[in-house]
């Protein structure tokens, strides 16, 4: 087997990612890996030899630096088989760094527990295509963004319930008492209760000028319990806290329990708004702009009139440094933020993105990746990402494999702890005709935002030549600017050369006006929301049209009504299909696709569009990813993947 790259140790067979992770190699102290990427140590604060956070004052430093070359990395719709997305931007960023001498960053999300121990593991990328140490990726990463995150959204949420319950059972003049109180014999507004007497346009500075009149709209947000959607969150998959019912102990108001969920930590809107905020003040104001629910007068209820949003970005404050870590042919890596792509716009932040730009220079690569397949991660990457940042990608990669295009193709079902059908693990030309057109009907969505496209056809052993020449063929004459076959898992950065020199030149071709068209959006934010969500779902996913349930009509209706039309739309689907049926692959047609419910996430700055019977937390499977996680005498993690 080949070497690899720089200084792996490679065995044959492959052993399991972790032992991989745990053996290749030996980690470099991550200050090593700051210093060679132009992070200044005042830059870095460390959590141990391995893992370090990033400070945003980097950005000030950098701010007249000339920007990279900055590359999309996503895939087709993914199936049970693997695509492997994460392996391949890892191979690629050690191809162009430790291969290529090319200054590279590779910027991906930090992982959630929810998969990591349910349904899938972690995404570290696998074999020789890493982010090391991969326990402390799968660990620590996420005690250091996602905990921030959950604390942050509960915080909002007991927020919600106290003030209802306060107001419920105080009079006007008690509440008045307790939200301006008394300091050295005067009453004085506290900062929250400013802000909300400037949303109400009642100028006065002394709480006790107020009338009886301001002081009740004052002190009452009269939420409307049935309006309500803001909801806890928890890191795990939990079928069973989709639904429950609070309220329910005797110190609370009887009648006045309330039904609600849990979502999944990354769903969370505060997710959203760390991977999308651009400083502090950005992310303080847009918490604020957090609408949890609408008062029965219709208006609605923000985390600023809670007076909650101030000390939600307290806790998120550390979470918006990016962690710095390393490949395993130690290329440096940002881990940050972590919403899914099925059901958040899937995406790594804004200012992992802006860092690493000014540190690669002019000539430098900065490689993120999208989440799931193209029709969701990358669509949402250039129309909402690309929208709050400002910034253009120069190349897209879609990455496919034989085995997976083989199942879009209508491939036999692959049940766990049965052998692999022979279909994918012998040649079969026919099945795979049949499944190409996944990956076609990609390549085209990409070119309608004017990038050139580099398909990575991720190699399996079992893969032969005409297979891979047949896919490669294929993804051309769909418009691809390239199309490359790579061997990055069990080679390194050594197996993905090819496919790094096919992204240097078509980065170069596109910034020379010789490839791709010039970037652009699929929709203006000037479009209703009707017509956005349609545009995306015909244009994109390929239906023939879009139904709205009423409860999805009123909510629309609502959003425009309130100002928020003008907001992008990040649509909440299954990852599977094109379509929303998960059990429709490769290229579904004559299909509908229904929006049964809509919310305004407008601290993030989106709306999102609820189809078919996506769940906005997962639940686990019958052999859920931790039976095979454990731990020896000496601390030694197993089991992960």
């Amino acid at each position: 087997m080949p070497a690899g790259g720089v200084g792996l140790v490679c065995k044959d067979p492959v052993p399991s990612d972790i032992e991989v992770s745990q053996t290749a190699v030996t980690p470099e102290h991550i200050s090593a890996i700051a210093k060679e990427a132009g992070i200044l140590e005042e830059e870095l604060d460390l959590h141990g030899p391995y893992i370090g956070n990033v400070k945003l004052s980097v950005l000030e430093r950098l701010k007249d630096a000339k920007q990279g070359n900055y590359v999309l990395v996503t895939g087709i719709n993914p199936t049970s088989l693997g695509e492997g997305k994460s392996t391949t931007t890892i191979g690629l960023s050690q191809a162009l760094g430790a291969h290529l001498d090319k200054k590279v960053f590779t910027n991906i999300r930090v992982p959630s527990a929810g998969p990591t121990f349910g349904v899938k593991g972690g995404a570290s990328g696998g074999g020789y295509a890493q982010t090391i140490p991969m326990e402390l990726f799968n660990i620590n990463v996420p005690n250091l963004q996602i905990s921030p995150v959950l604390a942050a959204n509960n915080l909002i949420a007991a927020a919600i319930d106290a003030r209802m319950y306060h107001e419920q059972t105080q009079t006007d003049e008690a509440l008045f008492r307790r939200l301006c109180p008394n300091k050295n014999g005067t009453r004085e507004f506290l900062p929250p209760m400013r802000k909300r007497l400037a949303k109400l346009g009642i100028d006065k500075t002394n709480p006790d000028d107020l009338t009886p009149e301001e002081a009740s709209k004052f002190v009452r947000l009269d939420i409307d319990p049935e309006t309500i959607t803001w909801k806890r969150v928890v890191d795990t998959c939990d079928r069973h806290l989709r639904k429950i019912t609070v309220g329910q102990a005797p110190s609370e108001q009887r009648g006045k329990e309330r039904s609600t969920g849990f979502d999944i930590a990354v769903a969370s809107e505060c997710m959203a708004i760390l991977a999308l905020a651009t400083s502090i003040r950005d992310l303080r104001e847009r918490l604020g702009r957090i609408v949890v629910a609408y008062s029965r007068a219709g208006d609605p209820v923000t985390a600023e009139d809670l007076g909650v949003a101030g000390a939600a970005a307290v806790l998120m404050l550390d979470a918006l440094q990016p962690s710095l870590m390393q490949t395993l042919e130690k290329t440096p890596v940002l881990v940050h933020a972590g919403p899914f792509a099925n059901i958040a716009h899937g995406n790594s932040s804004l200012i992992a993105d802006q860092i690493a730009l000014k540190l690669v220079g002019e000539e430098g690569f900065v490689l993120t990746e999208a989440g799931f397949g193209a029709d969701i991660g990358a669509e949402k990457f250039f129309n909402i990402k690309c929208r709050a940042s400002g910034l253009k990608p120069d190349c897209a990669v879609i990455v496919a494999t034989v085995r997976a295009l083989k199942m879009h193709g209508g491939g036999p079902q692959v049940t766990p702890g049965k052998p692999l059908d022979r279909a994918y693990k012998e040649e079969n030309l026919d099945l795979l005709a049949k499944g190409v057109g996944n990956l076609q009907h990609h390549v085209r969505n990409m070119n309608k935002f004017g990038v050139p496209t580099v398909c990575c056809i991720n190699r399996f052993a079992t893969d032969t030549d005409a297979e891979i020449d047949l896919v490669r063929q294929a993804a051309l004459d769909a418009g691809a600017y390239d199309a490359v076959m790579a061997n990055h898992w069990a080679e390194g950065g050594a197996g993905a050369v090819d496919l790094g020199s096919s992204v240097i030149k078509a980065c170069a071709d596109a910034r020379a006006g010789k490839a791709g068209t010039g970037f652009k959006f699929l929709y203006p934010l000037e479009m209703s929301l009707r017509d956005k969500i349609q545009r995306i779902s015909i244009e994109i996913y390929g239906a023939s049209g879009v139904e709205f349930s009423d409860l999805a009509n009123e909510q629309l209706d609502r959003y425009e009504r309130l100002g928020y039309g003008n907001l992008p739309i990040c649509v909440a689907k299954t990852h599977l299909s094109l379509s929303a049926d998960p059990s429709k692959r490769g290229v579904p047609t004559d299909f509908t696709v229904t929006v049964r419910e809509a919310r305004a996430s407008v601290g993030a700055g989106l709306i999102l569009a609820m189809l078919g019977d996506i769940m906005t937390i997962p639940g686990l499977p019958t052999l859920p990813g931790f039976f095979n996680v454990d731990v020896t005498d000496d601390g030694q993690i197993l089991g992960l993947f």
